[in-house]
């Protein structure tokens, strides 16, 4: 068994027995206490803490981890897991930069990464190349990677060619015949949107995935291979901020909702300058949420 796997076993194993010992609906140690305390890196830490919460053995809100339920037999590991693959490896790895644990400018050991990560070193190698296209990583002129990292100029510039991209999305939709099958699925998801505003007391945590469906409705009318790659990393950027921004969620989502019915309302109008004013408006909105989740790091610059 690799080195990595078997720190990353073990980790796993005594957190389980960690969790054992407190009573359900207690919060567990910080990732730090828990990183010093197992004698691993906090990413380890994160990846075990990941698969905990795939197991429904604790819930990850924010920064808090709630244990749910004791473990059993069937829960622990007896060998190295599965290599990740590479949409678990964007998701963890975003995970990790978007907590600021590590600050721009800082060296990316891919070495190590690939063990914390349970990775292969060339499928990390891959990755970091592809996501040099966004501007998160840079390779060094003499081999390896730099993190630039989500700064406020990042989220800016992001959010900026967001809205250049939504808006084209948004004439070219007003424009199309009423037959076209994108009025159908606005449809659809104008009563998605309906039906949990109603219940959006409770179910406010409900709306990321509904939001994500909505914009790539919405892109989904311009077939261009190239707006697609970005809007995948916007999606991404976007929503695992929001994922850690807890602040007024309920409030939050629930304007998103109204704002997003009231772009499909301008939509049907086939009013194009309507429909325009809109999605900036919504926009501007999803651009200040991103700048104030990245005010709540010290690491934001």
């Amino acid at each position: 068994m690799a080195r990595t796997n078997t720190r990353f076993v073990e980790a796993y194993n005594e957190l389980l027995s960690l969790c054992d010992q407190l009573e359900i609906g207690a919060y567990l140690p910080s990732e730090n206490a828990l990183a010093s305390q197992l004698g691993v890196s906090r990413t380890v830490i994160r990846s075990a803490l990941t698969r905990l919460d795939d197991c429904s053995i604790i819930a990850l809100d924010g920064r808090e981890k709630i244990l749910r339920r004791h473990s059993n037999e069937d829960d622990r590991l007896e060998g190295p897991p599965v290599l990740l693959g590479i949409e678990e490896l964007e998701s963890r790895f975003l995970d990790w930069v978007l907590r600021m644990d590590v600050p721009p400018g800082t060296v990316l050991n891919v070495a190590q990464l690939s063990k914390d990560f349970s990775v292969a070193t060339h499928t990390l190698q891959e990755f970091f190349s592809s996501l040099s296209r966004f501007g998160i990583v840079v390779r060094r002129p003499r081999g390896g990677w730099v993190l630039l990292g989500f700064t406020k100029n990042y989220a800016v510039e992001l959010s900026d060619f967001r809205t250049v991209l939504e808006l084209n999305s948004v004439r070219h939709l007003a424009a199309l015949p009423l037959d076209h099958e994108i009025w159908a699925r606005l449809d659809s998801l104008e009563q998605e949107h309906l039906d949990l505003l109603q219940r959006i007391d409770n179910d406010f945590h409900d709306f990321s995935p509904l939001d994500e469906k909505f914009h790539a409705v919405i892109n989904s009318v311009v077939t261009n291979r190239f707006v697609k790659e970005f809007q995948k990393i916007i999606s991404l950027v976007f929503h695992y901020h929001f994922q850690w921004n807890k602040t007024h969620e309920r409030e939050r989502n629930e304007d998103a909702i109204r704002e997003h019915l009231a772009l499909i309302e301008a939509l049907r109008s086939r009013d194009a300058d309507k429909a325009e004013a809109a999605a900036r408006r919504h926009l501007a909105t999803s651009k200040q949420t991103l700048l104030s989740s990245l005010e709540t790091n010290s690491h934001a610059t």
